[in-house]
């Protein structure tokens, strides 16, 4: 009954050795090609700066807030 147990564990620790060095050569393969995908993407090619009106815009959320809570409260 001992033989047959310490069989199967050295089968599962020559499947488990085997397991893992595949898994390090994949990795190993892959961390090769340095995959950088920030230099790919053209995110903000074609953005443009905020206007000098730009404060405009914040001013109006600001009063649309006040505005809802002057609302709210009466």
């Amino acid at each position: 009954m001992g033989v047959i147990v310490n069989k199967e564990q050295e089968k599962n620790s020559d499947l488990n050795n085997r397991i893992t060095a595949d898994l390090r050569k994949k990795v190993q393969e892959s961390s090769m090609e340095d995959p950088d995908f920030a230099r790919d993407i053209d995110y903000g090619k074609d953005t443009v700066k905020t206007s000098k009106f730009g404060w405009v815009w914040i001013v109006l959320i600001v009063l649309a807030l006040i505005s809802l809570v002057i609302i709210f409260t009466i």
